[in-house]
Formats: structure tokens, C-alpha cells, sequence
């Protein structure tokens, strides 16, 4: 029996009504899959975006097309040229300080919230992402298995501060992780890890189940800061 390319499974379980992981709709199931490129910096910075070929790609028709395309302009990811058409958003050493600043201030809100909200459930869950993120992050710099830590990776952010209580929070952090993580791996291609990772997971985790919001908000600010100074220091001014 023949396997069916990654991309057609997706756009195949939106047609049929199935959920997709991030949303079920044809236009949000492309939506995931540029999004993961662009992410991924498989569609690099200032590269031209050309619906027609989107279109071919997904054997689709025009509205999920624009759709898909539109949300992820709204997002930060892809940007508009007057009667030029769209290109992949481009990097700049501004725009990643800027979402250093607001990821910093956004999550340890939505943390310390959590810490104050969250119950036993959310504990446990925290605990089990972060030991799951642990076992692979001797793995990380594999480019079999990156993509699997990187799954891991943002589902143990996405724990800390799930229980905020706020989805409009949630959906600001959300967007402000995936401009920061495309940053990131864009800079991972090139460079190694210059410091203990893991052990700052360990650090914030233990903090936020002692339900220490000040220790754990610090840490989790100094975590995030700390990557986007490397990131920031690798690009050329």
C-alpha cells in the first residue's frame, strides 16, 4: 500500500471533518503546514510566496488558499507587497529585541497566574512535559529527532502557563513564541547550545511546583532572555 505525503494526509483529514492538530478547518490545516515551514526555515526570510504555487502544492482552490495566507499575515509570519504579492516575513535585530521585551513580560504573567490558579492536574501535567522534554534533550541537535524536541519544547511552555486562566493571554503568548522560535532555529542552524538548557527547564519547573511565582517568573524571564541575547548576538548588524 502506497503512503501518502504528509501535507496530502493533512489537507485529507480537513475534507473529511477531521481535526487537524491545530485547528480541522482545509484553510487551517494549510495555515499549519506554511506556518511549520516558515518556522522551520524551510521558507526562508524575504522568500517570495506565491499563491499559485500554494495552490498547485495543496490541489485546492482559491479561498482556503487566501485564507491560510491572510491569517498567517495577521500572525507576523508572511507580509504583503503593494501589487507585488507576499514574501516570508524578514528578520531584523529590532523586531526579535521587541519580542524578547513582550514574551518576558507576557509569560511570566500567564505563569504567575497559573501558579496562583492552577491545580493539581496542572501540576502533574507540567511535571510529565517537562520529564518528556528531558528525555530528548541529549537528541536535540539531531536533525532526526530536532523536530520531535522542538514538539516537546513548546508543549512544556504551553504547560506552564496554561492554566492563566486568560485565552486571549494565551493566544498573545502563543504568536509571540512562534515569531521567537523562528528566530531561534534559524539560529540553530548554525550554532551549538553555549549553555545547560535543560537544567533551566528543571530550575523553572521546580520553582513553579513549589509554587514559587516570584523564583519561577525570574527564571523563566532569564531563560528566555538569555536565548534571544545568543540569537541576537549571532546576527549580523
Amino acid at each position: 500500500m502506497s503512503q501518502r505525503h504528509p501535507d496530502q494526509a493533512l489537507l485529507l483529514e480537513a475534507r473529511t471533518g477531521s481535526e487537524s492538530p491545530q485547528g480541522g478547518t482545509l484553510a487551517g490545516a494549510i495555515c499549519d503546514r506554511v506556518r511549520t515551514d516558515i518556522l522551520a526555515g524551510r521558507r526562508q526570510p524575504g522568500a517570495r510566496i506565491r499563491l499559485e504555487d500554494l495552490k498547485a502544492e495543496f490541489g485546492v482552490s482559491w479561498s482556503p488558499i487566501r485564507e491560510a495566507v491572510s491569517r498567517l499575515v495577521a500572525e507576523g509570519l508572511i507580509t504583503t507587497e503593494e501589487n507585488r504579492g507576499y514574501r516570508v516575513a524578514p528578520v531584523s535585530r529590532a523586531d526579535l529585541a521587541e519580542v524578547i521585551s513582550l514574551r518576558m513580560l507576557l509569560e511570566s504573567m500567564a505563569l504567575q497566574r497559573s501558579i496562583e490558579q492552577g491545580d493539581d492536574a496542572w501540576e502533574a501535567d507540567v511535571l510529565a512535559h517537562q520529564h518528556r522534554l528531558g528525555k530528548l534533550e541529549s537528541s536535540r541537535m539531531n536533525p532526526a529527532e530536532g523536530e520531535q524536541w522542538e514538539t516537546w519544547h513548546r508543549a512544556y511552555h504551553e504547560a506552564l502557563i496554561r492554566a492563566c486562566g486568560s485565552p486571549i493571554l494565551l493566544q498573545f503568548c502563543d504568536q509571540l513564541h512562534d515569531l521567537n522560535d523562528r528566530y531561534r532555529r534559524l539560529f540553530l542552524s548554525a550554532h551549538d547550545f553555549d549553555r545547560d538548557v535543560p537544567a533551566e527547564h528543571r530550575s523553572i519547573t521546580e520553582a513553579t511546583l513549589a509554587r514559587d511565582a516570584v523564583t519561577a517568573c525570574d527564571l523563566l524571564r532569564g531563560h528566555i532572555e538569555r536565548t534571544g541575547q545568543n540569537v541576537l548576538h549571532s546576527m549580523q548588524v
